[in-house]
């Protein structure tokens, strides 16, 4: 073997001898390589749908390591046809392939010689001349040896425009043996339809393949990237105007070349295109026109329709709940309650602490007097089961009151199989999307009535759209609007906190060390004081005075992902801290992120298959030597094979948005100038509204003061309001 420098570029010809180590999620592979004549080298590098026995040839570096001495690094490889009869016997052997073993490939090479390849391939039926093989038996063989071929020329093409190891069986398994003319003719189709592939990814993709920078494809896909982010962010459609600046930013290219696409997109049906408020013609995906047309043209059908008439007395009705539970209704809860009784669509809208919960307890009460059948639903199982304790009333998942079905990728309750009901009640509104809100109201009839509750001041929803701000504006609705703080909810500083923030003031942050309340500031100027004060607050501090579980019923929310204070390094911190690595114990590695027994978790996207939804919060009870992860969640164990495990991650720290519909005994808090691109006023006051008995802020006075001063939380671009009027107007014609 002759001797080249280190790190330059040279090609190898050979024959993959042993594969030392694999690292099946990435596709790392470290391999003994024989390059003739005997002589085997040590290769590594991610190398994709191979075997032992395979002809290669290989490109890459000779390099160094300090560990293991001289390797070469491989950076791109092809199959190579085998060139002698040993090596055609290895290479069918190590096919893998049911009916083809190492005995059977050495008759096969004994029979047919050099000619071996071209029998299996174009003469199968040639096969039959070796004994042990009949006819059906050549065809299977034949079937299965092109097959495998195909998938290992395939996970060639797709290394070599630089798919990962985890991606390409995703790929090979959705587009079958046209995956490499599907992909050279479109790989931006990837982003649309391969999990776990965004724009970005499938560009660069696309940049390997020669297209170029103004291809058409390339376009249209930056656009419908663009639409994507924007609903990402929360807006239903986006202003031509942005939408083409935005999309020439991200291509790099001139504004000119961008409209003619757009116009393309809307002959296809792939955006639609219209003008219903002062932004001028604006552009939306497909499925967000349907979610508020839809929608509109139902809630207006709904508040123009009568509901079944009573003879119950409203008033006397609300006396007799007060005086059986010794609960005395505020002027304000006497007219919500009165409201959701006489009117079609009811918003009941408050802050902490005005009694949103007690107005749900005397309509569930009123309603039974009339015998109206009702509902509750909420948008998270943690905030259904709230709503069920506090009305003694059965609630529920707006997802299973509509009787998802996840295998017929829909709901049971729409408008051929509608809700049996009279009234529906929704709390925490403002986390419903507008998809959501579509199902909601496609399954409940027009003659029923709608309340929506909800604080409208938190942050809308995760999903796109601003569902109860929209009906509040649309003028559909009777909204009454809690201002009234009790006077048992005036004790806790939380509230206060909480309604001073919501109205622009600032809270009082100078709590004299051991005073006894329940709302903290800590001043943490510098990040990573502020983590360690974090750490130390979570592990010991809190739980040492209040008496909390450090991993139960302590949360952190944080403003971002990144950044010292971001969710990311906090939960690594918070695990190192809480739950540290222990010799001999199981742990499973997927990614960047390494799963103990013992971890919080959190749920990422529905599984209806598990009963586990977005958000959920759990501990890991167990890991098996199978790569099994069982996780208990709300009193019940799922199980998370290892693939599945991108749906968790750790949950000691979690956004502030992920928070939303949930409560938690003790919350901290992490606010430093350096979150400047997310502070809110309605960020801030989603937090500390999701604290019962403790909130502690810890981080820079400063960065608290310009999030209660920022009041303009970015506005989503939704035109239901709009439609909802329009909709109601025509349909009283």
């Amino acid at each position: 073997m002759a001797l080249v420098a280190d790190g330059q570029d040279i090609t190898l010809d050979g024959t993959l001898e042993r594969v030392v180590f694999k690292n099946d999620e990435t596709g790392w592979t470290v391999a003994r390589f024989e390059l003739g004549s005997h002589q085997i080298t040590t290769v590594v590098g991610e190398l994709l749908g191979i075997s032992e026995g395979l002809p290669l040839r290989l490109r890459g570096q000779w390099v160094e390591d300090k560990k293991f001495g001289r390797q070469f690094k491989v950076t791109s490889y092809a199959l190579r046809s085998p060139e002698t009869l040993v090596g055609i016997e290895r290479f069918i052997g190590a096919a893998g392939i049911q009916g083809i073993g190492p005995e059977m490939a050495k008759r096969l090479v004994k029979k047919f010689g050099m000619e071996t390849l071209e029998v299996i391939d174009r003469e199968p039926h040639r096969l039959t001349e070796v004994v042990g093989i009949g006819a059906a038996r050549a065809s299977t063989l034949s079937k299965a040896f092109a097959d495998h071929r195909h998938v290992q020329d395939m996970m060639v093409f797709l290394h070599g425009i630089g798919v990962s190891a985890s991606l390409a069986p995703r790929i090979i398994k959705r587009y079958g043996k046209d995956a490499v003319s599907l992909i050279r003719a479109n790989p931006y189709r990837l982003a649309h339809e391969i999990r776990g592939i965004g724009f970005r990814t499938a560009d660069a993709y696309a940049q390997k393949l020669g297209i170029a920078r103004d291809a058409p494809e390339r376009i249209e896909a930056g656009l419908l990237h663009a639409l994507e982010t924007a609903a990402e962010d929360g807006h239903m459609h986006m202003p031509d105007e942005l939408l083409i600046t935005q999309t020439a930013e991200l291509l790099g290219i001139a504004q000119e070349l961008i409209a003619p696409r757009l116009g393309a997109l809307q002959l296809a049906g792939r955006v639609i295109r219209e003008s219903l408020g002062d932004r001028g013609p604006c552009t939306e995906l497909p499925w967000a026109f349907d979610a508020e047309a839809d929608a509109a043209a139902r809630l207006a059908e709904l508040v123009n329709t009568p509901h079944r008439a009573s003879s119950l007395d409203v008033g006397a009705s609300i006396h007799a709940f007060e005086a059986g539970t010794n609960i005395q209704l505020a002027g304000q809860q006497r007219r919500a309650v009165e409201a959701a009784m006489l009117d079609k669509c009811v918003v009941i809208t408050g802050g902490p602490g005005v009694g949103k919960t007690t107005i749900v307890k005397a309509i569930v009460n009123l309603a039974k007097l009339t015998k109206k059948r009702i509902a509750l639903g909420a948008p998270t199982g943690r905030a259904a089961k709230r709503l069920g304790e506090a009305t003694q009333h059965e609630a529920m998942t707006i997802h299973r009151l509509l009787e998802y079905q996840p295998h017929e990728n829909g709901f049971a309750r729409k408008p051929e199989n509608p809700l049996e009901i009279d009234l529906l009640v929704i709390d925490e509104t403002s986390m419903v999307d507008a998809q959501l809100f579509k199902a909601v109201m496609a399954a409940l009839p027009a003659a029923a009535q709608l309340v929506l509750v909800g604080d409208v001041d938190q942050l809308p929803s995760v999903g796109a759209g601003s569902v109860l701000s929209d009906v509040i504006q649309s003028g559909a609705a009777t909204v009454i609007r809690l201002t009234e703080i009790f006077r048992q909810a005036q004790a806790s500083k939380i509230v206060v906190s909480a309604h001073r923030i919501n109205h622009g003031e600032l809270p009082d942050l100078d709590t004299p060390a051991g005073a006894n309340t329940d709302f903290f500031f800590i001043g943490r100027d510098d990040p990573e004081a502020a983590r360690q004060t974090i750490i130390e607050l979570v592990s010991e501090r809190i739980p040492t005075r209040f008496g909390f579980n450090a991993v139960t019923e302590v949360q952190v929310l944080a403003p971002m992902h990144r950044g010292e204070l971001g969710t990311a390094m906090l939960n690594k911190s918070l695990q190192d801290k809480l739950n540290p690595a222990i010799t001999g114990q199981l742990e499973l590695v997927r990614g960047e992120r390494t799963f103990r027994r013992g971890d919080k978790v959190m749920q990422l996207k529905n599984d209806y298959d598990k009963n586990v939804f977005n958000g959920d919060i759990g501990v890991i009870t167990g890991i098996t030597a199978e790569n099994v992860v069982s996780v208990e969640i709300d009193g019940r164990i799922a199980t998370y094979k290892r693939e599945e495990l991108d749906q968790l991650v750790h949950a000691y720290a979690v956004s502030i948005h992920k928070s939303q519909g949930s409560e938690y005994p003790a919350i901290v808090i992490p606010l430093g100038t350096q979150h400047f691109m997310m502070l809110q006023r309605s960020l801030l006051y989603t937090a500390v509204t999701r604290g019962k008995r403790l909130v502690v802020i810890v981080g820079s006075r400063r960065a608290v003061q310009m999030a209660v001063r920022n009041a303009e939380a970015r506005q989503r671009f939704t035109w239901f309001a709009e439609r909802v009027r329009a909709a109601v107007t025509e349909s009283m014609r």
